[in-house]
């Protein structure tokens, strides 16, 4: 057993029994954190944080003031990897002013396969820590040394996860010190890596293979939430429904939802990103019939011809995706659903192009997240395929479904007025409370009132493609606090 490890069930065992948070640093370090990319990689900086908060250091939001500095990187684009890589070259004067700065750099930049290059070109940089793991900068930080990635199989290093009191401990999974009491929502991983491997995607050669958490683990970390004021929790995964298919006779999402459910003190689940293939009316049933499970759905079609599904490798068809549409509307009455689309993937025609423009025409989707094809090094698109969309006419075919897409939304978003929904209300902005329907709709109220964590009854007097203003119904029953 790893030194780390013995050190944060000391630390948890004392502070629990004694109620007091134990300092292993004597002197008041402080830490900065920058996430960019996926939800997962936001769940990912919280536990940074909390291990961080664990060894006695405290947050800063200036980084030059920061004795550690971390770096949380998405590379989904080629874009986002030389953000990632412009961001951590900017930290070296850092490093050459204060050489006992330490600087890790986290997530899908360094991924599961060994860091041996940019060891190389990143010099400064002290430790490397693959996606969701931060074991490597407690272990650097507390004993001066660096725990090896490179030689650790990866799935010796998803099973660490495991063991790690930060993940399987829920009662350690302790929220950072500035997000303690504020955060309303939080997003909790079931699943690790992916296996599904489309064409176009590098996450599954940067997070590694799938791997389902235990139940256990979920339900602690989830009531540990709950405890410090989380009312909303998200379970996440890059195809969340997988949750459990690498478990032999383990349970499903839908099984896990039912037991989330039971956690005292919650108030809403969402889960997040599902995919066409493995979206089950059982899961539908599911959702319909558990008043905590929010009624919206995330489930990407990417595009609407079936030759570019093929080529993607998505695994269904344009017909499977208008079938599922209609099963999820059915089942989930007042459900609201949101897609992913890629425009431009290689080889993809104008004719083409108008097969997915006229799906999002029929289908009326909530949301549809826009990208533009971009060649990632590593997939099977850039090493097969030839990238001959040009990046203006990928930008053409963009504007045309945002603009689409937008008419649809104000058209749906329209339907609100005038209507009782319940919101739940995360935090103040301009002098206007924040909130989001159960259909994921965001909403700002005006009231002196604090709604913070609430979930109020409100009446939209306003719709707009992006947001709804409403009023407090006249004395409005709060249903939860």
């Amino acid at each position: 057993m790893e030194l780390w490890f013995v050190l944060f069930e000391l630390e948890l065992t004392l502070q629990f029994s004694c109620g007091k948070r134990i300092d292993y640093n004597p002197y008041p370090m402080k830490y900065h954190i920058w996430t960019e990319g996926c939800q997962m990689n936001v769940a990912d900086s919280q536990r940074v944080g909390s291990s961080l908060e664990h060894l006695g250091y405290t947050f800063t939001g200036n980084i030059e003031e920061a004795d550690v500095i971390v770096l949380n990187t998405c590379v989904v684009r080629q874009s986002a990897e030389d953000k990632a890589l412009g961001r951590v070259t900017s930290l070296r004067p850092l490093k050459e002013k204060n050489p006992n700065l330490v600087i890790n750099l986290m997530g899908c930049l360094v991924g599961v396969r060994g860091a041996e290059k940019l060891r190389a070109k990143l010099p400064f940089v002290d430790v490397f820590s693959p996606p969701s793991d931060p074991g490597p900068l407690v272990s650097f930080l507390s004993q001066g040394e660096i725990r090896t990635i490179e030689s650790d199989e990866t799935t010796r290093r998803f099973a660490m996860l495991d063991d790690d009191p930060l993940t399987s401990l829920g009662a350690s999974l302790i929220l950072p010190q500035h997000e303690r009491g504020e955060l309303i929502s939080a997003h909790v991983p079931v699943v690790y890596g992916c296996s599904h491997a489309c064409t176009f995607c590098i996450i599954p050669f940067r997070r590694g293979v799938e791997r389902s958490r235990p139940v256990g683990d979920i339900v602690a970390e989830i009531r540990s939430l709950a405890s410090q004021g989380v009312k909303e929790i998200t379970l996440l995964g890059q195809i969340v429904d997988r949750y459990g298919k690498d478990v032999p006779d383990g349970p499903n999402l839908a099984a896990l939802l039912r037991i989330v459910h039971e956690v005292e003190g919650l108030e809403r689940i969402r889960f997040l990103t599902s995919h066409p293939n493995y979206f089950t009316e059982e899961l539908m049933e599911t959702v319909a019939e558990l008043p905590k499970v929010m009624p919206h759905i995330e489930v990407p079609i990417q595009a609407g011809d079936d030759q570019v599904l093929a080529d993607m490798k998505r695994g269904y068809t344009q017909k499977d995706y208008r079938d599922l549409v209609e099963k999820i509307r059915k089942k989930i009455p007042d459900c609201s659903i949101a897609t992913d689309i890629i425009v431009g993937f290689p080889g993809e025609t104008e004719e083409q192009f108008m097969e997915t423009y006229h799906v999002l025409s029929d289908l009326k989707l909530d949301v549809a997240h826009l990208a533009r094809y971009s060649s990632r090094e590593g997939t099977v698109a850039t090493r097969r395929m030839d990238d001959n969309v040009p990046d203006e006419e990928k930008m053409r075919r963009f504007r045309l479904l945002e603009e689409l897409q937008e008419k649809i939304v104000d058209g749906i978003n329209r339907n609100y007025l005038g209507r009782s929904v319940e919101v739940l209300f995360e935090e103040k902005v301009k002098n206007r409370w924040k909130g989001r329907t159960p259909t994921n709709k965001l909403v700002f109220v005006e009231s002196d009132e604090d709604l913070k964590g609430r979930i109020v009854p409100v009446t939209i007097t306003w719709t707009g493609p992006w947001s709804m203003q409403a009023n407090l119904q006249k004395q409005p029953q709060l249903i939860s606090r």
